[in-house]
Formats: C-alpha cells, structure tokens, sequence
C-alpha cells in the first residue's frame, strides 16, 4: 500500500470514527464534549443538525407516505394546498422546495388525478393547485401512522418540548428569511 492510500484511509476511519462520535453523541448534563465558541461553529452544528433531521424527517415520511400510494414528496406537495389552492411559486415558498420540483411534482399528481389546476383569479396566466377528492383521500390514508407517530414524538419530548421545538425552528426559518441567501 503506498503512502498516500494508507493516509487516505487513515483519514476515512477518522472521519467515520468522527461521524460515529456526532451521531451517538450524549446531550445531557454529564455531556463534556466541547461546545461551540463561535457564531460560525454555532451555524455549522445548526446545519448539521437540520440536515440530519431533513434526512430523518424524509425517510419516516415515506414510510408514513406509503399506505396512501404517495411518495413523500408528492405528501408534501399536495399537503402544502390542503387548505387553500396555491400557485406553484406559493407552493415552492410554503415547502422549501424550488419551484421546478413543484411543477415536476404538481404535474405527476395531476396525471395521477391526485391534484387538478384550476384559473388563478388573480394571475391571468398562472394556475392553481389543489387536491382532488383521490387527493384528499390518499391523504386521509396517512392519518394513523401520522398520528401514531405524532403520540410517540410528544411521548419522546413531551408537549411543550415538542411545542418549543416548533417554535425553534420557526424562528430560525424567520430569521434566515430575513437575513436573505447573502454570502
């Protein structure tokens, strides 16, 4: 073996002996891993945190999507016009999600008649998604397991913990939207 590929491998169990200490790393008060000193640190730990949740957050939703025929994408999509018909760009901005994923997406429920457009009043040109009744029943399908699932999060943090989390992370959507996508 030469040299440069026994560093390249001391370097791969290092970065997963470093991901294996991330991940089962303890929080509570005993915990003497060091903390962060900086803003920057701070904002690192943050965005790791937050894609491991959205990696989290996607898998059991695509466990939970299953029964109902959707995909969890296609969840979140038609979850994002259950209450009112939204335009593509209003859907992209409710989810996160860029709005050619949207219209990609909008598209595949309509062909599977699990959505339908309709004329946006307020936009000549634009349309309106919203759920069709097979829509709205594919959602009532994930019901149990989303229910199941909410019971054992508030069992794991408890109502307010799961509350405060809410609001967390409502603030820190808040505040990157108004600090804007600047370098």
């Amino acid at each position: 073996m030469s040299e440069q590929d026994r560093l390249d491998e001391e370097d791969a169990y290092d970065y997963q002996d470093h991901a294996h200490r991330e991940r089962d790393r303890p929080d509570g008060p005993g915990d003497r891993r060091r903390r962060p000193t900086s803003a920057q640190e701070l904002l690192s730990g943050t965005a790791r945190s937050v894609f491991r949740l959205n990696g989290q957050f996607l898998a059991v939703s695509e466990e939970l999507a299953r029964p109902s025929g959707l995909a969890a994408d296609w969840w979140q999509v038609l979850g994002a016009v259950l209450h009112e018909p939204l335009p593509v760009a209003g859907i992209a901005r409710s989810t996160g999600l860029i709005p050619r994923d949207v219209r990609r997406i909008a598209e595949l429920l309509v062909e599977k008649s699990l959505a339908a457009y309709e004329p946006d009043p307020a936009h000549s040109r634009a349309e309106l998604l919203r759920p069709t009744g097979e829509g709205l029943t594919a959602i009532r399908r994930t019901g149990p397991g989303h229910a199941e699932l909410a019971a054992r999060l508030t069992a794991e943090l408890g109502e307010e913990g799961l509350a405060e989390t809410v609001r967390l992370l409502e603030r820190l959507s808040t505040a990157l939207d108004a600090i804007g996508p600047r370098p």
